[in-house]
């Protein structure tokens, strides 16, 4: 904790009778079953009088025993405070276990009891003299305790002489007083800033958080005394105890934002190799001549971050949301990621920690998606959850639905809509809804589900359907004419009041649409109005008012029997709305000019309703706050400000360090020189001067234990690092060279003896740039040797290096990274972060069993029935000789390129989708080394084909590829390579292209569709053209859509077809049923939300077509 006092500070007192009784029966506890009156009288009489006379005792073991009970006490919250007088005449004892305890009570009740507290003022005095440390800090805490104003001037003078003790302790518990001080009297605040001045530059990591809490509560707003010791407190931060690193952290926060440039900027290009960036000499920069502006981080931008990285893997929760919205705040925006597996791991701590990190993340989903995708298992809600931790999880996995990912989500919504907490099926009801309206594809899907909710046993889930449905039916209600009478036909059924107000709205809303029905649905509430809650009575009210205007002959007796009803109703409210509506739509002699547009105003087209997310603005709150949490603005919260257009002077937080110049200096050379500026640097960054002085096994054991506890931070980064070597080799030898060249010209600047060192920040404070790359660490550094997250890297990092080098030397080889020995070991450990739940699922690539999950009627049934074994992928029945450009020969400079989809399986893997691209050189001169480069994106599954070494004039080459798409729609981006260009092509597959002919018995076939019910079944009816009625048609023309196999069916009117999707193995099954007048119905069935719209879509258009 920052100060012990706060935990002496924290109990509740218990005044009155009922407490002093049951401090006696704690001391003297009642010895017989007498008479409760008596046993009462005689034990409140001699209350702790054994404890007195043990305190007034001439042995210090009675009076250490009876101090230790009276702590006892004071722990369990009982009240002590008659034993004051008692206690208070042992502060002088010479016992100094038993002075410990007295200060401690005294700290407890000097405040209630101050009269007596300042007669001893003056031993509290001379124990700020005291050569035990302990002693001195006690004393200082007590007097600081005493909130008296006449006593002030003393408990300045004390804070003042313990910010310069010799021991840690004792300036950190003044650093405790400040802020005791300056809660007492304000007025000082102008002292007070000058002693924490002093203690911020203090070397120590034990005084480091308490000076910043104090620095917090009193001067937020002077960040001039940061400038100097900002180096110096991110090197410390690692050292420094757990709640001082998060106060630290915060303190950083809101400093950077004020110091620093946006990294954000899009106008500006971020430079990605940050090593080469910053030893990069004048002359290369000329020679890139790079137009656009790139961004360059700060060194001591960079420094803040590096050295926050390693607090990810802490044991303390609020360090590690600290470092998370330290990130989320200050880094660029390809690096905040890091935090993403740290947050995940905290959802295994309690609920009430949960709760805040699960906000947090929520907050952060909504503007980037793509962090948690792939951890999107563990927001699974769990049946042990609580309600507010359910809600919170429904939220982020609402935030982060896309096409790729929406038919997982919706079968896990499916379950949650059973759940027995009602309220948490409600808000998956919207959850259902919010996804609807942000994803087209499956608006329609997600409407059929909810209508089918419709028909739940529970009131709660039907009411909920109702309310979403009408939000739904706002953004397209021409289409959905239907679902308004069915609901129309469910009215009488439905108890909940907000449910039929929804109905009755939507009857008024689109009257016109049901000119039958809303009459009818008028009538009856007519006959219920007295009955109806006020929500259903005022939509009643404006029902008839819309059927007046739009249907008077029905409706006009009806209309004025319920203006009537309402016009003697309890409720104001309703009465008001009553003779509004009568003045407007009935014309009489009074009715003003408003009665014209009463047809404008109550029927005017509504925009549709934004179904947003609760936490979309919760941002404008420093993520980790009590006001984020909260979402208000607490008191004492402080607002992060905006970047600075322009970055302040960074020399403002250079250190000037006196060195005496030695007359052997240059005899030494450049190892004497770079030695003795290493000793300097440590000296002016080691914690204090008396760890200096241990000697070199507790700097070494910190070595190792600093190594241990970033070792998964490490392999993390060499992961990263190995994958992204393949893709930026070009880049990583250059920055070998500049690095190179750098160190030569250092090696030149050392043989000179400076008289001042400025300690600046070095190379290595641009650390590692977005491809993993870690920066080359000098010997020199001085902030590598108290950033233990930094230097347990660099020994690895050193051997990679050396690995890089061999691999560009040496061409013939493939380029592969090498790991080194150490960061096998590294990979090899077991880390908290190394479980089976964290395994990052791939973002594009949700898996989908071959068991299909039913989303049958309501959402309801779930039968996990195996697929039966008779289905077997066959060949195709069709196969289109369509190609497509992929490269046109004016792009390609000559090479051009076509693809098509033979409709094959892929023998290179069996999820992919078989491609044959078609090259052809139309230059006069061979092409070389024709190969795929990168790919985009990154994670894409593809097999390329091997490097074509020449391709002649005039002559044509077919190659083939394999791709798996993931069962999505999505571009597969690459670069088709030649010797001297890069071109970018996209191979877009049309949906029907994503499957594989299947063959299966008419029965298995209606099995299987009648799991695929629900979400799963897409359907439209179209008039087909004359010449597709027949069987050959039809099955061509299906067949030319998509790559489906045909079932044999014994009706002539129906036409069924069959397939698995390529990536997961999904079914798809087709049918088309012919109907009278060319009428067909064209359904499908699969477990694919987006797909089966979009199949149904081309299916429409081609059977439509001649």
């Amino acid at each position: 904790m920052l100060s012990m006092s706060t935990n002496n500070l924290s109990y509740n007192d218990q005044g009155g009778s009922d407490s002093a009784v049951e401090v006696g029966q704690e001391t003297t506890p009642t010895s017989s079953n007498a008479g409760a009156g008596f046993g009462l009288f005689s034990t409140n009489f001699k209350k702790n009088d054994d404890l007195k006379e043990m305190l007034e005792s001439n042995k210090d073991s009675l009076k250490l025993d009876a101090m230790k009970r009276i702590i006892a006490l004071i722990a369990k919250g009982k009240n002590a405070s008659e034993l004051f007088p008692a206690v208070v005449k042992n502060v002088a004892s010479k016992n100094i276990e038993l002075k410990k305890l007295v200060y401690v009570y005294l700290v407890r009740y000097a405040e209630e009891q101050q009269d007596l507290a300042l007669l001893s003022i003056s031993t509290f005095q001379r124990a700020l003299k005291d050569p035990n440390q302990l002693i001195r800090a006690s004393a200082l805490r007590v007097l600081s305790s005493i909130r008296v104003p006449i006593i002030v001037p003393i408990m300045m003078l004390a804070i003042k002489e313990a910010a310069s003790d010799m021991s840690p302790y004792v300036r950190k518990t003044s650093a405790h007083a400040i802020q005791k001080l300056y809660s007492l009297d304000p007025d000082q605040k102008e002292h007070l800033i000058e002693v924490i001045d002093k203690l911020l530059k203090d070397k120590s990591t034990l005084v480091a958080g308490s000076v910043v809490m104090a620095f917090e509560e009193v001067c937020p707003d002077r960040i001039d005394l940061i400038h100097k010791n900002y180096r110096k407190l991110c090197n410390l931060l690692v050292d420094v105890e757990e709640w001082g690193q998060v106060v630290i952290i915060t303190m950083l926060t809101r400093y950077a934002r004020t110091q620093f440039t946006s990294p954000w900027k899009e106008d500006g290009l971020f430079d990605e190799n940050s090593e080469t960036a910053f030893y990069e000499s004048d002359e290369k920069k000329t020679k890139n001549g790079d137009e656009k502006k790139s961004y360059m981080m700060d060194p001591d931008h960079r420094l803040l971050l590096r050295n926050t990285k390693p607090l990810l893997q802490s044991r303390n929760t609020a360090v590690v949301v600290s470092v998370a919205q330290l990130y989320w705040h200050l880094a660029p925006k390809h690096e905040v990621g890091v935090i993403t597996k740290s947050l995940v791991r905290l959802l295994r701590s309690h609920r009430e920690v949960q709760y805040v990190v699960l906000q947090n993340i929520a907050t952060m989903s909504i503007q980037r998606k793509g962090m948690f995708e792939p951890y999107m298992k563990s927001f699974y809600v769990r049946s042990t959850d609580a309600t507010h931790i359910k809600s919170l999880k429904l939220e982020i996995l609402t935030s982060l639905a896309n096409e790729a990912n929406i038919s997982t989500i919706l079968r896990e919504f499916q379950t949650y809509v059973k759940s027995q907490d009602k309220q948490f099926a409600a808000g998956t009801i919207q959850a259902i809804g919010r996804c609807a309206t942000n994803i087209s594809e499956v608006t329609d899907t997600c409407l059929q589900g909810l209508v089918l909710l419709l028909s739940n046993r529970d009131e709660t889930v039907v009411a909920e359907s109702v309310v979403v449905i009408k939000k739904l039916l706002q953004t397209q209600p021409t289409q959905h004419s239907d679902i308004i009478k069915h609901m129309a036909k469910l009215f009488d059924n439905i108890a909940v009041p907000m449910a039929r107000a929804s109905i009755l709205w939507l009857m008024g809303e689109y009257c016109e649409r049901v000119p039958q029905i809303a009459p009818d649905v008028l009538r009856k509430m007519a006959k219920s109005f007295t009955s109806e809650e006020d929500i259903v009575k005022l939509q009643t009210v404006n029902l008839a008012a819309k059927l007046y205007l739009t249907n008077s002959k029905q409706t006009k007796l009806l209309t004025q029997y319920i203006l009537n009803l309402g016009k003697y109703d309890q409720n104001y409210d309703i009465r008001d709305r009553t003779r509004f509506i009568r003045q407007l739509i009935v014309p009489n002699e009074k009715s003003g000019a408003l009665g014209k547009y009463a047809r404008r105003i109550l029927l005017a087209p509504k925009p549709a309703p934004v179904l947003e997310s609760t936490y979309k603005d919760r941002d404008r709150y420093q993520l980790g706050t009590l006001s984020h949490t909260i979402n208000t603005k607490a008191s004492g919260y402080l607002e992060l400000s905006d970047w600075p257009a322009v970055a302040p002077d960074q020399s403002v937080r250079n250190v000037e360090v006196i060195e005496p110049v030695k007359e052997w200096a240059p005899s030494l050379g450049k190892t004497g020189k770079s030695k003795l500026s290493k000793s300097s640097d440590d000296k002016f960054y080691s914690d204090s001067g008396e760890e200096k002085e241990k000697g070199s096994g507790s700097s070494s054991s910190e070595d190792s234990s600093s190594e241990e506890s970033s070792s998964e931070a490490e392999s993390d980064e060499e992961k990263s690092s190995s994958q992204s070597s393949e893709e930026s080799d070009k880049s990583s030898s250059q920055s070998e060279k500049s690095s190179s060249e750098s160190d030569s010209e250092q090696k030149k600047t050392t043989k000179k003896p400076p008289q001042k060192k400025t300690v600046k920040p070095t190379a290595k404070d641009s650390d590692s740039d977005e491809n993993g790359n870690v920066a080359k660490e000098t010997s020199s550094s001085s902030a590598e040797e108290t950033s233990s997250g930094s230097e347990s890297g660099s020994d690895a990092d050193s051997h990679s290096g050396t690995e890089r080098k061999k691999k560009t030397k040496s061409k013939a080889k493939p380029k592969m990274e090498v790991k080194s020995t150490k960061e096998v070991s590294l990979l090899k450990e077991v880390s908290l972060l190394d479980l089976d739940d964290f395994t990052p699922t791939p973002v594009t690539r949700p898996k989908m069993s071959v068991l299909s999950p039913s989303l049958l009627g309501d959402l309801e049934g779930l039968s996990l029935s195996n697929i039966s074994s008779t289905i077997q992928v066959s060949g195709p029945a069709f196969v289109p000789e369509k190609s497509h450009d992929l490269l046109h020969r004016m792009t390609g400079k000559g090479l051009s390129a076509q693809y098509q989809f033979p409709r094959q399986p892929c023998l290179y893997q069996p999820t992919m989708v078989s491609v044959q691209i078609s090259l052809t050189n139309t230059t006069d001169h061979p092409l070389e080394q024709i190969h795929i480069g990168d790919r985009d994106p990154t994670g894409l599954d593809m097999h390329c084909f091997n490097a074509i070494e020449c391709l002649l004039p005039e002559a044509s080459v077919t190659v083939s590829l394999g791709v798996d798409f993931n069962d999505s729609t999505q571009a597969a981006n690459f670069q088709l390579c030649t010797k001297e260009d890069q071109f970018s092509v996209s191979i877009q597959p049309a949906v029907g292209e994503l499957f594989l002919p299947a063959t299966m018995t008419e029965q298995d076939f209606r099995k299987e569709q009648g799991k695929l019910l629900g979400m799963n079944e897409s359907s439209a009816t179209i008039t087909m053209a004359a010449e597709n009625t027949t069987r050959q048609p039809i099955s061509r023309q299906v067949a030319t859509v998509a790559n489906l196999g045909v079932v044999p069916s014994g009706q002539d009117n129906i036409h069924r077809f069959a397939g698995k999707t390529a990536s997961s193995g999904a079914l798809v099954l087709v049918t088309v049923e012919l109907r009278e007048l060319s009428a067909a119905l064209i359904t499908i069935n699969t477990e694919k939300s987006v797909m089966g719209p979009m199949l149904l879509r081309d299916l429409k258009r081609a059977l439509a077509r001649a």
